[in-house]
């Protein structure tokens, strides 16, 4: 039913082999899109995110704010321009759960 494939790797532009074998795998599992990367690309890339995972974020920037619910201090990761209500946490939190 299935036939080996030449296929153009998007990474490298190199040609490889999409098997029979892998075609039938990917029908067993539902995949519809053949794949886009040669195995030595997509274990590269594979590499690259699973690192990626273990770096740390950046942290974020909190901006000083006064809570327009209850006046309260509080730190929000964006720079209040002063033209919408800034809430803290909880006020925030109240306010988003009102049916």
């Amino acid at each position: 039913m299935f036939h080996d494939k030449s296929l153009v790797c998007r990474d490298c532009g190199n040609e490889f082999i999409f098997s029979a074998a892998e075609q039938a795998f990917f029908a067993e599992k539902g995949f519809t899109n053949e794949p886009g990367r040669c195995v030595q690309c997509r274990a590269e890339r594979k590499r690259r995110n699973s690192n990626s995972r273990f770096e740390p974020r950046p942290t974020r920037e909190l901006h000083a704010a006064v809570c327009a619910a209850c006046g309260s201090a509080t730190k929000v990761p964006f720079l209040p321009s002063g033209d919408r209500p800034v809430y803290c946490r909880d006020c925030y939190a109240q306010r988003r759960n009102r049916p």
